[in-house]
């Protein structure tokens, strides 16, 4: 599943440079590619005021104001990534090298107990953490059973760290990036050959491990909670989807992973995930228009998925996803999403600014709207 990226985000933190210990250059470098990767349509497709680059922190009081930020508004999935120094205190904790940073100084850094303190306090229901520095390892025996993952919502937190608590990370002279965010990138751009149809995080950890033990590089660590580990990174360029399956009876039986219409909270995400419907379809406009019969032209499944706000009808969407092969259940399942936000938009577009600002989200005004659409969505289908 990927997430909704109208509520989704990620702050991604990185020291390069240090006055103390030794520069580490190929982290700006991480910075500016990984956050290339979630905001493209491949990956989260994220819009860039939600993807967060702190580059070389003054400060852990402005490091934390960014990521609490970001854990106030990210309500589906949040990823916070940190390359630099990772640094031990002398109780054995793990905290994160700043520009000033000094060895066996935690005040000179950020204590990771502080980011895990953060998300515990944030909405998303799904956290991701990749540590790309050394003991990041640690940062494992931080997640105990009354610890982050069992205190996050339901489908809890994955880390993914470059090293075990007792290694080194690895930044290669005269490469790009670091080793660990160099192989990540990689899967990310080029995908896992005989892998899934997008890039969950389980899959991402084992092919992590595989590329980087083959290469003598430091053996990478991760942990999962609930299902989180099904959570996809992106779409996976090396997929290739098996012939169609025949039933004894000789009738065609699609084997898609089409997106998951319930996974949707915003109007960003429920476009998004219906320019995802036209990917895993592998139809081009014109096709869809084709398979529709003529009902929608290519120029309108363009402008469909181009729109910024929903359709006051359902009826294009509905003929749009049956053309791409969407089966008729979940077609169902696309219009109570659909439903579900009309629903939420229609007080504020009825009744104006002014009185939306005086109207609480969930109010009786807003299930007496979510009711009548229901009504008409009934008499429509």
């Amino acid at each position: 599943m990927l997430p909704d990226p109208g509520a989704s985000g990620a702050v991604l933190i990185g020291t390069s440079t240090y006055d103390f210990l030794e520069d580490l250059p190929a982290v700006s470098n991480n910075l500016d590619a990984l956050a290339e990767a979630l905001c493209g349509p491949k990956s989260w497709n994220l819009r860039p005021d939600n993807c967060a680059v702190l580059a070389n922190p003054v400060s852990a009081e402005a490091t934390m104001d960014a990521l609490r930020n970001a854990t106030a508004t990210a309500r589906d999935t949040l990823l916070v990534y940190f390359a630099g120094h990772g640094l031990v205190d002398p109780e054995g904790e793990l905290y994160l090298g700043l520009p000033r940073s000094r060895q066996q100084r935690v005040d000179t850094g950020i204590p990771y107990n502080w980011l895990r303190r953060a998300l515990l306090e944030g909405q998303a229901e799904r956290t991701v953490v990749v540590l790309d520095c050394c003991y990041g390892g640690l940062a494992l025996g931080m997640m105990g059973p009354s610890d982050l993952a069992a205190q996050a919502d339901v489908e809890g937190t994955y880390l993914l760290a470059a090293a075990s608590e007792t290694r080194q990370a690895l930044a290669p002279p005269g490469e790009t990036h670091t080793a660990f965010t160099g192989e990540l990138l990689s899967i990310l751009a080029n995908g896992i050959a005989g892998g899934p149809e997008k890039l969950d995080l389980d899959s991402v950890f084992r092919q992590l491990r595989t590329a980087l033990t083959a290469k003598g590089r430091p053996i990478p660590q991760g942990r999962g909670r609930n299902s989180n580990g099904r959570l996809a990174l992106g779409w996976n360029p090396a997929f290739s989807r098996p012939p169609l399956a025949r039933e004894a009876r000789g009738d065609q039986v699609e084997r898609r992973l089409w997106p998951d219409p319930a996974a949707v909270r915003t109007v960003e995400g429920f476009f998004s995930a219906l320019g995802h419907v036209r990917a895993v379809s592998g139809l081009t406009h014109a096709a869809v228009s084709l398979n529709s019969g003529g009902e929608i032209a290519a120029g309108t499944v363009s402008s469909l998925l181009n729109r910024k706000d929903l359709p006051k009808t359902w009826k294009t969407t509905r003929i749009y996803l049956t053309a791409c092969g969407v089966p008729d259940e979940q077609v169902d399942d696309w219009k109570r999403a659909w439903e579900r936000l009309r629903a939420e938009a229609l007080p504020t577009e009825s009744a104006g600014p002014a009185a939306a600002r005086g109207r609480a989200p969930g109010s009786r005004a807003a299930s007496v709207w979510a009711r009548v659409v229901r009504r008409k969505g009934r008499h429509d289908a």
